[in-house]
């Protein structure tokens, strides 16, 4: 524990303070040694920069929390499945930065379970940096992130049913295909949703 304390700038009363209180996992035990690893130094560096952004201890726990409960990025991202997206690895704290003041354990909950973050060790992992961009330029124009998020999870549903849609409408009708072509039929619907989806702004606008 000394040396985890002494690399990481702090005492070894503030790391047994923070194993108590939950903040840094328990160490692997050999016999009465307790061994801390690289994981328990970024842990004890992300609490810092958490609390030099003006979080609270008791918000760092819960985060941390969200944060180990979290989906693995393997699960979450599907590996060897086809995708444009682009993950982005984050620090919470480079999280926080994207979004600052609000990440709240609530908004990293609702994330999570939206499945927009998973986890990688001690780094959280955007699904799709478009999404990443989009959402942080909304709540750098005031909409808070949590609204940001209500908004994902309904798109997310609409999105749900359009794939079907258009995946019902190929098996259906292009029986001679065994297999949907997902290079062909991914820019098809998305001119078609991106068409539809303009229009639609459109005809809003002009109402109200």
């Amino acid at each position: 524990m000394e040396a985890l304390a002494a690399e990481a700038g702090i005492t070894v009363r503030t790391v047994r303070f923070y194993r108590e209180r939950g903040l840094i996992p328990p160490p692997r035990r050999e016999g009465r040694i307790a061994w801390y690893d690289e994981h328990h130094l970024a842990r004890l560096r992300t609490i810092a920069a958490l609390l030099e952004r003006g979080h609270t201890l008791n918000g760092i726990a819960e985060l941390a929390d969200a944060f180990d409960k979290g989906r693995d990025v393997g699960e979450l991202l599907g590996l060897g499945e086809p995708t444009e997206e682009q993950p982005v690895r984050l620090t919470p704290e480079e999280l926080a930065d994207h979004f600052a003041g609000e990440v709240t354990p609530e908004n990293l909950v609702a994330a999570l379970d939206l499945g927009y973050l998973g986890t990688d060790g001690d780094e959280l992992v955007h699904i799709s940096r478009r999404l990443l961009d989009a959402s942080s330029t909304l709540v750098r124009k005031g909409v808070p992130l949590a609204a940001v998020l209500e908004a994902g999870q309904r798109v997310r549903e609409h999105a749900d049913a359009l794939a079907e849609l258009f995946i019902t409408v190929m098996r259906t009708h292009t029986p001679d295909t065994a297999d949907v072509d997902i290079d062909q039929l991914r820019p098809l619907a998305k001119s078609v949703v991106e068409a539809e989806l303009s229009m639609a702004l459109d005809r809003r606008l002009k109402e109200s």
